[in-house]
């Protein structure tokens, strides 16, 4: 099969790389333009890109994937099939339809739960103990084709987003090849999404790394290994934002006021008070300054027990 591979961040790159490694004919890739990124904004190439011109793949960034222009640019290269794996933008019909055997979606998600951006990230944030990946065929909704094949993965107690992220990536790229193989020996499965059941994981935004101090420390805690490398889960000391890296759930059977810091552990870290127990900080970053541990930070900072962490920049 002629493929046509539309992905941008890392979690894409294993599955292209899969791909060309398992002989399959790449026509090109097609991923996001390249972004400001850094204090000095320099243009950076998106992951996949970079991975693809390893390889010396022919590359296209379209601002806009149905432009005219770039639509008649995939019609010439007349793709058997369309893969696409986090590429960041919605196909339009005329784009769906380019492709003769059609258009396969590598989700991480085990759809219908999780449809949307960030899938990855609100797995963890809302505490599940598995997800895994799915290969879909595409339609015109968001995440809502017939899905092909799916395996499950169980997510590690301690992992943040960017641990399940590359787990999920290679099991990813093992799923596709295998889907790939069936649709190559006829073997194609199309099996309809319950969307009753389908729940959604939209972009993050930054105020989806705010951390409020009277959810339970379990949700806090989900939080701050769910919003990682962005937006980060951040909290306030004195007006001044600090941004949480790691935390463990203290077993102490202590309570206190939620944000009140309850002790402090010079070699271990900070105890604060949550809405059903404490928190155990143990890795943060000062705005402006660099990420170290609690003890670190502390050796600077002093904290006296009865002070507050609060919710935003007025406490």
């Amino acid at each position: 099969m002629k493929i046509v591979f539309m992905g941008t961040p890392h979690f894409a790159s294993p599955s292209l790389e899969a791909l060309i490694e398992g002989g399959y004919e790449v026509l090109a890739v097609v991923t996001q333009p390249d972004r400001p990124k850094g204090r000095k904004r320099t243009p950076t190439p998106p992951p996949v890109k970079v991975k693809a011109e390893e390889y010396g793949i022919k590359v296209y960034q379209p601002e806009k994937v149905g432009e005219e222009s770039f639509v008649k640019v995939l019609e010439s290269l007349a793709p058997d099939l369309l893969v696409v794996v986090a590429y960041g933008q919605i196909l339009p019909p005329l784009v769906l339809r380019i492709p003769s055997a059609g258009c396969i979606n590598v989700h991480a998600s085990l759809l219908p739960k999780y449809r949307g951006a960030a899938p990855i990230q609100w797995a963890i944030i809302n505490g599940e103990e598995k997800t895994g990946v799915t290969t879909m065929w595409m339609d015109e909704g968001m995440d809502t084709g017939d899905i092909f094949l799916q395996k499950e993965v169980a997510i590690g107690t301690d992992w943040t987003a960017i641990e399940l992220a590359e787990v999920l990536s290679r099991v990813g790229s093992e799923l596709l090849l295998e889907t790939l193989k069936r649709i190559e020996a006829g073997d194609t499965i199309r099996v309809p999404q319950n969307h009753a059941e389908a729940t959604y994981a939209p972009i993050l935004k930054r105020e989806d790394g705010r951390i409020d101090w009277g959810d339970s420390a379990r949700a806090i805690y989900n939080r701050i290994r769910g919003v990682q490398p962005w937006p980060g889960a951040f909290t306030f000391r004195k007006g001044v934002e600090i941004k949480i890296w790691k935390a463990e759930i203290s077993d102490t059977g202590q309570r206190t006021e939620p944000g009140r810091v309850l002790g402090i552990d010079k070699e271990r870290g900070i105890l604060v008070g949550t809405g059903d127990g404490v928190l155990l900080i143990t890795e943060l970053q000062e705005a402006g300054k660099k990420r170290m541990s609690a003890a670190e930070y502390l050796r600077g900072h002093p904290i006296a027990e009865g002070e507050f962490f609060s919710n935003d920049g007025n406490g």
